[in-house]
């Protein structure tokens, strides 16, 4: 399979995006008000869509869900110790660290669900949003705790008001409780559910900013490679452990390629830190998307 001809569709909405916002009267306060429809609306609508429209199989999904929640924790882990590690002791701004941790575990969902349709069908929709369902609480709690603690703020507080976590939380007991999406409300929701991947693909490109990248250059090569390099190699030694099967396996390696959320600078700058310097990361990640899902689908899944 030609994974970068696959991409091509993500990639270009992202690039479409990036050039209405920098040739076109469609400037950055338009596309700020886009982030927010979709963040607080349009995402967790598909979310939730995608969690109950199948009846969800716990113990069947309980190692692809285990494979994710350890691989998110093992991400985390790596994350928070940078600032410890030989080498970058001392050479890290704490500020910038609890702002930027999130970008080496956390995804971009608008990617991750359109790449798991055309890769597996319905049945890899359904795969990658139980993982989202699943890892969002625990990644979110990830992104926030050390923003909440350099900033003073409450942090249970900032978790409770998160969209996403609402709606997979509701989305989760919704689905075990054996409710449903009415049918006459069903054609609304999908519409909702396009419009969301598109629009957040745009925002993510119309929200790429290069020029912040100068400064926390050694931060940022860290965290990028977590994300990029080591986290689908993890998943790989994950998936083999787990004995996941071969629907499963793809699933968690694109889960694990994907370039992170496009939010997290949503997140940083909403909590007071430097927004621009991980709008630069989330640019780069994006960018280095396009080589580290080929990677983890085209290379790793073969070994």
């Amino acid at each position: 399979m030609h994974y970068a001809q696959l991409l091509l569709p993500d990639f270009s909405l992202i690039l479409i995006g990036y050039l209405l916002c920098r040739h076109t009267a469609l400037g950055r306060p338009v596309w700020q008000a886009v982030e927010g429809l979709v963040y607080y609306f349009l995402f967790p609508v598909l979310l939730f869509q995608s969690i109950v429209r199948t009846p969800l199989d716990l113990r069947a999904a309980s190692g692809l869900m285990g494979a994710g929640l350890v691989m998110g924790a093992a991400g985390i882990a790596l994350a928070y110790a940078l600032p410890r590690l030989p080498g970058l002791s001392g050479r890290i701004d704490a500020r910038d660290h609890a702002a930027s941790a999130q970008i080496a575990f956390r995804f971009n969902s608008f990617i991750g669900l359109a790449l798991a349709e055309r890769l597996a069908g319905a049945q890899g929709l359904q795969l990658i949003a139980v993982l989202i369902g699943v890892c969002v609480p625990l990644y979110n709690l990830g992104a926030v705790w050390p923003m909440a603690r350099h900033a003073g703020r409450g942090f249970w507080g900032e978790i409770a008001r998160n969209p996403l976590i609402i709606a997979t939380a509701s989305g989760l007991a919704a689905n075990l409780l054996g409710l449903s999406i009415p049918q006459w409300l069903a054609p609304t929701v999908t519409r909702i559910g396009a419009a969301s991947i598109a629009l957040g693909l745009m925002a993510a490109g119309a929200g790429m900013q290069f020029q912040s990248l100068a400064r926390g250059k050694l931060l940022g090569v860290s965290v990028l490679a977590i994300k990029h390099l080591i986290l689908p190699v993890t998943a790989l030694l994950l998936a083999r452990a787990f004995a996941l099967g071969a629907a499963e396996t793809t699933i968690l390696l694109t889960f694990a390629a994907l370039p992170t959320a496009s939010s997290c600078y949503v997140l940083a700058a909403r909590m007071g830190y430097n927004g621009p310097y991980v709008a630069g990361l989330v640019t780069l990640s994006t960018v280095l998307g396009i080589a580290s899902l080929p990677f983890a689908l085209g290379v790793l899944e073969r070994l």
